[in-house]
């Protein structure tokens, strides 16, 4: 059986497996996102703290994926579960540095100007800061999202969803007649997800990011 009859004869799981993967990675990265922003803004004023949180988050991405899951499976189970915290976990170190580095990039100047008309801290943070420093928070976001299409796969070593359940079957049936099809069709399912998310990213870019700051 060649690929595309292969791909023509399982299209239904197919989708179905492509969509649990796209599902994990989103609802991880916003996770990611929401818990690695609010550990830059709670640390990027103190260098140590910012570079502990940076070092923190930078130890949990040395821990291979699958001593994660494997390590995850007594205390939450399997199947979604281990899946998601450990995605999230993996997601922290881009936007936790980046949020630091551009919180602290962020011109003092226009920082007291804020001040001087009045803004309270929380409105500087939320109308001056957060705003100038997004382009670098954006895109260590996007490189979370990368590591985290292909980390994903490893779940379904913890009976997780996603298209890793088509590349595990593949590797267990080798010598079997659709073997490489099974794990070319998971392969190839992952690389076209970051490449369209990856896509969305941009134009997010282009929509939220203000010329000149871009420039």
């Amino acid at each position: 059986m060649s690929f595309w009859e292969y791909v023509a004869g399982r299209h239904t799981q197919l989708l179905i497996d492509t969509y649990q993967h796209a599902s994990a990675v989103f609802q991880c990265m916003v996770l990611a996102t929401l818990i690695g922003v609010l550990i830059g803004v709670l640390t990027y004023r103190s260098e140590w703290v910012g570079n502990l949180a940076t070092t923190a988050t930078a130890t949990i991405l040395t821990i291979p994926s699958l001593a994660m899951i494997g390590l995850l499976i007594p205390i939450v189970g399997l199947g979604v579960a281990p899946t998601v915290v450990a995605l999230t976990l993996y997601g922290l170190l881009p936007i936790v540095r980046n949020a630091v580095v551009g919180l602290r990039g962020v011109d003092p100047t226009l920082v007291d100007a804020a001040k001087g008309i009045g803004m309270s801290r929380a409105a500087r943070l939320f109308k001056v800061e957060l705003p100038l420093a997004w382009p670098p928070i954006l895109t260590g976001i996007r490189v979370a999202t990368q590591m985290l299409m292909g980390i994903a796969a490893i779940a379904a070593f913890a009976s997780g969803p996603g298209l890793g359940n088509e590349i595990f079957r593949g590797i267990a049936s080798l010598g079997s007649a659709n073997a490489l099809n099974q794990v070319l069709a998971g392969t190839l399912g992952i690389v076209v997800l970051a490449l369209l998310f990856d896509a969305v990213y941009v134009l997010i870019g282009r929509l939220t990011i203000p010329r000149g700051i871009r420039a």
